[in-house]
């Protein structure tokens, strides 16, 4: 729904027609109806929440931020609490009481029945980021020796309070998985046939450990295109699933931790707008630090080559040009290394092919940039706009040009390959990394050249 869509609820919000908006409210999907509270504003989203159905009021909750979460639990009563934790779906729940303060996830524990109190603890207590920590244990199970009448009775009787009832999973005496049934597949059965029958006994089962990052529960999901990716102890026991709504999530969340990491800065959880100034200043300021200082070797070599340009003045002007050139060939690689790596298309063992295909590369496209150079560095000394001195040294810039291009793309598809043999994260190899070191080495290549070529 569009934000203009809203205008008609907010006046009835502004008349006090508070029976005409529960009405509205009640028809519209959750999603809507959360970022209609966005829009009216804090101070009225207890008076909003509270107009709202038990069950829709629970889904809207799960939908706001975490700001706008505090603003409610502090506005309503302890008995209210209590039941919101108890409509949430676990990992709803669970979500919510990572991001308060200590005080409100005791209030709520406490206000909890102790059945939902031991499950929430229980999902607490696992390694943040992981996959035990992102899954529910509203799904569909059945024993092996069910029928298909008493699978589809069961759904009926319990799946409304289900995250998801389209797959079903099989479990044996120890709760052990043992197959993954589609509902499709129950509903086209003879109610007395027994639900192994007609479950695929050889087919792989594909699920993830409590403990495993959660990067893999989304890599996994993106694999085999799952809706829900089990989740199982250090005993193959079915303990919950991971739903696609939480994969998309924790898809967006990956990506968002990889650009920030691209761009060298601390990952930070909190929305840009909502993060203080200080805070911003401390994820970027470690690495600018490193950085700047790193560029002392950049400074050291064009030191040591001041004789050089002193002698040859074309070779200044071109300097930037080489840098740029070679730093954004670096990034180019570079990308294409930490997106296939993520997507598991390249793999540490693929390095020499990677390597070699990236200087066959860098050959057609370091020779192609420097032919144009070349008729672009005759061009500008015919006119007298940037004077070179001697073909010799045309030559050199675009013999040094080649040279920076090739260096930059093995240097692109070496380091994120390298961090991820040592675990780390490919894209810490990124940009401005790159960039740096691409810079000296293609000022020494370009220099040590010149020296060469003109000076020998």
């Amino acid at each position: 729904m569009e934000s203009i869509s809203f205008d008609s609820l907010l006046q009835l919000l502004a008349d006090g027609r508070m029976k005409e908006l529960q009405t509205q409210l009640t028809g519209m999907n959750a999603v809507d109806v959360a970022e209609f509270m966005e829009e009216a504003g804090a101070d009225r989203l207890p008076l909003i929440f509270r107009i709202l159905p038990k069950g829709l009021a629970a889904e809207v909750f799960s939908y706001l931020d975490s700001d706008q979460q505090a603003v409610v639990v502090d506005s309503i009563s302890d008995a209210e609490l209590g039941a919101l934790v108890e409509e949430l779906y676990v990992d709803d729940a669970v979500d919510f009481l990572e991001e308060v303060p200590a005080g409100v996830v005791r209030r709520a524990l406490a206000n909890a029945t102790p059945a939902t109190r031991d499950v929430i603890i229980r999902f607490l207590q696992y390694p943040e980021n992981s996959a035990g920590s992102a899954m529910t244990i509203e799904m569909v199970e059945f024993h092996s020796r069910c029928t298909v009448g008493e699978a589809i009775a069961q759904i009926r009787r319990t799946g409304v309070d289900k995250e998801t009832i389209y797959t079903c999973y099989i479990i044996d005496d120890s709760r052990r998985l043992i197959g993954v049934l589609p509902l499709r597949h129950l509903l086209l059965a003879a109610d007395d046939t027994p639900v192994a029958d007609i479950m695929d006994l050889n087919a792989q089962i594909i699920s993830v450990g409590t403990h495993d990052d959660r990067e893999k529960v989304a890599e996994i999901a993106r694999k085999y295109d799952m809706l829900s990716v089990p989740v199982v102890d250090y005993e193959n026991r079915l303990v919950g699933i991971i739903t696609i709504d939480d994969i998309v999530d924790i898809i967006e969340e990956e990506n968002t931790e990889d650009m920030e990491k691209m761009a060298l800065m601390v990952p930070s959880e909190t929305e840009y707008l909502k993060t203080g100034v200080l805070t911003q200043a401390r994820s970027r300021i470690v690495w600018l630090l490193i950085l700047m200082i790193s560029a002392t070797f950049t400074g050291q070599i064009i030191t040591g080559f001041e004789h050089s340009l002193a002698l040859f003045t074309g070779l200044t002007a071109c300097i930037p040009m080489l840098m740029d050139t070679g730093g954004n060939a670096g990034n180019q690689t570079s990308t294409l290394m930490i997106r296939g790596l993520a997507l598991g298309e390249i793999h540490t063992r693929d390095y020499l092919r990677v390597l070699l295909k990236e200087v066959q590369v860098a050959l057609l496209c370091g020779l192609a940039l420097a032919a144009v150079n070349f008729l672009r560095m005759l061009l500008l000394d015919w006119l007298g706009v940037q004077p070179v001195g001697s073909m010799m040294t045309i030559v050199v810039v675009c013999l040094a040009m080649v040279c920076a291009v090739v260096v930059a793309k093995c240097i692109g598809c070496t380091l994120p390959i390298a961090a991820r043999a040592v675990h780390l994260d490919p894209a810490l190899m990124a940009g401005p990394m790159i960039t740096t070191i691409v810079d000296a080495l293609s000022l020494l290549i370009y220099f040590s050249l010149a020296r060469l070529l003109l000076m020998g």
